[in-house]
């Protein structure tokens, strides 16, 4: 699984070809079918560029993704950032109109069950995102743990040997748990390729574009998308020979 983030809750400021309209992400989520990504994730925004979930918006992002790129998965984000009341998350979902194939949950989240239930209800998938040891005890106890469609291990940014450490102790309590859906490592800016790498070389899925990082490999700042996913194709494939 190659998943495309193409843009993250960073502002239109932060690189020149961040997809932020409604066409931006089409434009996106099309070049990165075109060289390898297996699905995309989003963060829907507003005229102001900050993360949404209200109905307008989505409609609009996920009608042009699909235009572009048939048949391509998209997933999104129901983070606090952009509604930090659990009430509201889930009023909000309840209200969408046109459906992702799937939506990223944040386990340390308030009211993270809550949210995944009232997806699962509307049958978009769950991603469960865990963050810490403490996520993957909280999401093993859930009600929902059977029905998640895949875990995002996220590997916040520091050295890669801590980064690996990390990875491998979360995947051992998720083993040790008899756990088994399947697992997306990703890191951010620092750890973001480091993540992808210790991936690749586990045979787990990878994640990257522009929400996770904005440099490739050899640290100078990725053109757009398509590059990032298409350098990541490349680490997985010199990593097989």
């Amino acid at each position: 699984m190659v998943q495309a983030c193409l843009n993250g809750a960073r502002m239109p400021s932060a690189h020149p070809r961040l997809p932020v309209t409604a066409a931006d992400l089409a434009a996106a989520a099309s070049a990165v079918l075109a060289v390898g990504a297996t699905s995309v994730h989003i963060h829907v925004k507003d005229a102001r560029g900050r993360d949404t979930l209200t109905a307008g918006p989505l409609d609009a992002a996920l009608g042009a993704i699909r235009a572009a790129a048939p048949g391509l998965p998209i997933g999104v984000t129901t983070g606090a950032w952009a509604q930090p009341r659990a009430d509201a998350r889930v009023a909000l979902v309840e209200s969408w109109r046109e459906l992702p194939d799937f939506a990223s949950v944040n386990w340390h989240e308030d009211g993270a069950e809550r949210v995944a239930r009232t997806l699962l209800a509307r049958g978009v998938a769950v991603e469960a995102g865990l963050w810490s040891p403490q996520d993957v005890t909280a999401w093993l106890r859930s009600g929902v743990r059977n029905d998640t469609l895949r875990v995002l291990l996220e590997l916040p940014g520091r050295e890669e040997s801590v980064t690996h450490r990390l990875a491998d102790f979360l995947l051992a309590q998720l083993d040790e748990a008899g756990a088994a859906p399947p697992v997306l490592l990703h890191g951010e800016d620092a750890s973001a390729w480091p993540a992808l790498r210790h991936a690749g070389r586990g045979g787990l899925g990878i994640r990257i574009g522009l929400e996770d990082t904005l440099a490739l490999p050899d640290g100078t700042t990725a053109p757009d998308n398509a590059a990032l996913v298409a350098a990541a194709l490349t680490m997985l494939d010199e990593g097989r020979a």
